[in-house]
Parts: C-alpha cells; sequence; structure tokens
C-alpha cells in the first residue's frame, strides 16, 4: 500500500469503494436528502463586489453550477460580462479555478488552475483588453500566489518531480522566482533558494 499506483492498491480501493457505495446507496432516506440538499442549495450567490482599474469584478453562482464564474461591470450595478468561467476548464469538472491575481493597472488577470484536487497549480495570465489569455504557463507551483512587480511577478515554484510522481513527491526545496511577461518559464530569474 506505499506505491499508489500499484495493482494492490488499485484494488484494495476498489473493494473498500464496493463496499462503501453498496452501503450508501440501500440508505432508504437517501434520495430524499439528496434531492432535499440540491433544492435548498439551488439559489443564486454573489459575492461583494471589488474594483481593480476601472471596473468592479464580482464572483457569482446561478445556483448549482460547481463553480463560482467571475464577472466584471463598468458600474456597480452595470451590464455583467463574464471573464472566466472555471465551469469550462474540463468537460468531468476535474479542473478547479485555485487563485485570481489581478495586477496593479487592472488590465491583467492572473489566475491558477488546479487539476483533480491537487496542490499543484498552474499560472495563466489574461489580458483583460482582449479577453484573450497570453502565452504564459507556468507549473509546479503549490502553496504560492503572483505578487506583481513591473512588468511580471514574483511567485514561488518546487522542482519539477520525476515522472509518475508527481502526486507523491515531497514538498522540498521551493525557490522564489521572478516571471518576466512574455518569456516562457524556464528563463525565470530566481530571486531565493
Amino acid at each position: 500500500m506505499e506505491d499508489d499506483n500499484s495493482d494492490e492498491t488499485a484494488r484494495w480501493v476498489e473493494a473498500q469503494n464496493k463496499i462503501t457505495f453498496t452501503y450508501l446507496e440501500n440508505i432508504p432516506q437517501r434520495n430524499a436528502i439528496k434531492e432535499r440538499l440540491t433544492e435548498i442549495w439551488d439559489y443564486e450567490k454573489v459575492s461583494a463586489p471589488f474594483k481593480r482599474g476601472e471596473k468592479y469584478y464580482f464572483y457569482k453562482n446561478e445556483g448549482l453550477q460547481n463553480q463560482s464564474v467571475l464577472y466584471s461591470s463598468d458600474e456597480l450595478r452595470g451590464e455583467e460580462k463574464v471573464i472566466l468561467d472555471p465551469n469550462t476548464f474540463s468537460e468531468d469538472g476535474t479542473v478547479a479555478l485555485s487563485g485570481t491575481y489581478f495586477n496593479h493597472e487592472g488590465n491583467l488577470l492572473g489566475y491558477a488552475k488546479s487539476i483533480g484536487g491537487s496542490d499543484w497549480k498552474e499560472f495563466y495570465i489574461k489580458d483583460l483588453s482582449t479577453g484573450e489569455d497570453r502565452k504564459d504557463h507556468l507549473q509546479w507551483i503549490k502553496f504560492s500566489g503572483m505578487a506583481w512587480a513591473g512588468d511580471g511577478f514574483y511567485y514561488s515554484r518546487y522542482p519539477k518531480p520525476e515522472e509518475g510522481g508527481e502526486l507523491d513527491a515531497s514538498n522540498e526545496n521551493a525557490k522564489v522566482y521572478y516571471h518576466q511577461l512574455g518569456t516562457e518559464q524556464k528563463m525565470d530569474n530566481l530571486i531565493f533558494s
């Protein structure tokens, strides 16, 4: 069981799931509870607005969306425009929005995606004037945000784990880097080791 990718571990997980789901499926009130929870969670949820640059931003969930959507508006009660919808990141819902970071001018949005509930993040940059993602794509990030400065930002990352060890590699040797916008991650300047 030490190897989470072994056949033995997979068989154990499958057996545990079979026992668990058989038990849960036989609870007489299960469907009624599920229906009631769905009913009481199905309402619009809106965050407090915040201003970045010349626009107001807020998160909104129509009711049963897996993740809230980031919107913008020119005025507090103005027309809403979708900026980032994390529900479109993957068909199966396993990719989540795990952070948003506006630059000081409010014209760029850094955002982080996490896949499958992992702590690993990947950073992307959206140009808010065009609505398009820039080519910047950073990987092997955990427990870090973006600290905007000049034409880039500071962040910390870990060394790339060995193939197949992404989910069980130890979190050692994080380093702080500066990423210059428009460059590849391998060109990032090491700031602190």
